[in-house]
């Protein structure tokens, strides 16, 4: 089979909107808020920035420079490096195969909520509308549960549309997507922030957000969640940013892409906060109780505070069709982003054509998704995945990624002058010293606080049995893939990256 050309983004500003489209997602808008609230207020946006700067920024750029350097998905780029080291990619390829896998669902969920925010069909008990009525789930976890068809619809749609973005390529149809998708979110989600700053009681919830607890900065986990939080909100780490910097041309400004990729992510972090706490002022004011009571993160955030708020407020089908359409959008461009690292990956290693391989290996991950995530179960499985696969997933593999490329094959001088010669800021020894000291520290301290967490008492009072096969065997079995398909024959026709095919420079970087 002939090598095919690779794709290219048509212009910069078109990687840059998809990698922010890809950073800006569900996390952003329910997780920022919350995590910010509980480790300091205001204080905490000094430990943030910190981690943006010393970890989230330098780990952006090491994954432009080895995607634009080797023009390769990250199994594929990893094995120039080193053959072993392409374990950890197909590793990472796994674990943004399971993600994808469930959070296509979440979007599903937020399709629905646009439409029943207009009637606010929740009624008066949001909770035992969205756990009850909606996904019909059961008191305790089963495998042996019925499919919910208002969840099931959705999400043959949500997959629809990734698909078929997908299957038009970088240019044509990644690009053009983000092209919409990114100006549209800001606008429908600052016309949902200027609503929220109308609303009595707005100020009572920024200054329970903003108030700064300096105190806060002596706790160790107030540091620990400030990199957490920057880590898991860059798409950092699995793959996704290798992948993207792929399609770069080979005179792209990286160090400046990766900062405008990084403040551009914060900045939407502290919009969606001012949003989030301005709404959840109004509800705490209303129901005449603290903003403490009201304040929540996640689902819980998303699907039963913000509806009793819409429920309350004046307008308030035109705040949810805001707000859950935000959701859509962000959720869809970072779904895009991840699916496309295991078409990807593929594609490098077969040889097959782009409409073949999304059709064939997105398929695969959708077909698994309808599958598994729209039963009655469906959301503890959910949990319970997407819990194991972040802290013992994407966070291990970028500890261990970060340790093989530093440590152990010395990468760094070699990404740092590729960076350097098309970077319109050079990067200087303190890159250096984040991604070979404290970086790798931070997470490797992540893992160890986890893992004790972990043992101490089980994830949210699950069994130990289901934890043991929607948790730790999604984690494990990521892992033990990534390892089976380094190891498996592939059919001929793939890209040769073997190392006798490496360039005199690679050699020479080596």
């Amino acid at each position: 089979m002939a090598e095919q050309p690779r794709e290219q983004w048509a212009t910069r500003a078109g990687f840059l909107l998809a990698a922010i489209g890809s950073a800006v997602g569900l996390g952003n808008i329910w997780r920022f808020p919350a995590i910010a609230y509980e480790n300091g207020g205001g204080a905490f946006l000094l430990p943030y920035l910190i981690a943006l700067l010393s970890a989230g920024i330098p780990l952006l750029i090491m994954e432009y420079a080895i995607g634009r350097k080797y023009r390769l998905s990250p199994p594929a780029a990893l094995r120039r490096m080193a053959r072993p080291a392409e374990a950890i990619g197909w590793w990472q390829v796994a674990i943004s195969f399971v993600i994808a896998t469930y959070y296509a669902v979440i979007i599903a969920w937020a399709v629905r909520y646009v439409g029943f925010s207009i009637g606010r069909q929740w009624g008066d008990d949001p909770e035992a509308f969205l756990f009850g009525e909606f996904l019909r789930a059961p008191e305790a976890p089963s495998f042996l549960d019925g499919y919910v068809p208002g969840v099931f619809w959705p999400l043959i749609i949500v997959w629809a549309v990734v698909l078929f973005v997908l299957a038009f390529g970088i240019r044509r149809g990644i690009e053009r997507a983000n092209k919409i998708f990114i100006p549209l979110l800001f606008v429908l989600f600052a016309a949902l922030v200027v609503r929220a700053l109308t609303l009595d009681g707005a100020a009572t919830g920024l200054d329970a957000l903003f108030s700064p607890n300096w105190s806060e900065l002596g706790n160790g986990s107030v540091w620990v969640a400030a990199y957490g939080q920057i880590f898991f909100s860059l798409s950092i780490g699995f793959g996704i940013m290798v992948t993207y910097a792929s399609y770069l041309g080979r005179r792209a400004d990286l160090t400046g892409s990766a900062m405008v990729a990084g403040f551009a992510n914060s900045s939407f972090e502290l919009l969606a906060g001012i949003g989030v706490f301005a709404t959840l002022g109004y509800l705490a004011t209303a129901s005449g109780v603290g903003v403490e009571d009201v304040a929540g993160a996640g689902i819980g955030l998303a699907f039963v505070a913000f509806p009793a708020v819409i429920s309350e407020m004046p307008l308030g089908a035109l705040f949810g069709v805001l707000f859950f359409s935000s959701l859509v959008i962000a959720g869809l461009s970072s779904l895009i982003s991840i699916v496309q690292v295991v078409v990807s990956a593929v594609q490098d290693r077969t040889g097959m054509r782009r409409v073949p391989a999304v059709l064939g290996i997105g398929g695969l991950v959708a077909l698994v998704s309808v599958l598994l995530f729209p039963t009655e179960s469906g959301i503890y499985l959910l949990d319970a995945s997407d819990h194991f696969i972040n802290q013992y997933g994407i966070a291990l593999a970028a500890l261990v990624g970060l340790v093989v490329i530093v440590w152990v094959l010395r990468q760094l001088p070699s990404l740092q002058r590729d960076a350097d010669a098309t970077s319109a800021i050079r990067l200087g020894h303190w890159w250096r010293i984040c991604l070979g000291v404290i970086t790798p520290l931070v997470l490797g301290w992540m893992m160890v606080d986890s893992l004790r967490s972990e043992f101490e008492e089980n994830y949210e009072g699950y069994s130990t049995g289901f934890l043991l096969s929607a948790g730790w065997s999604v984690a494990i079995g990521a892992l033990l893939v990534g390892c089976i398909l380094t190891l498996m024959p592939w059919p001929a026709g793939g890209e040769d990256i073997d190392l006798d095919m490496e360039s005199p420079a690679d050699r020479k970087d080596r």
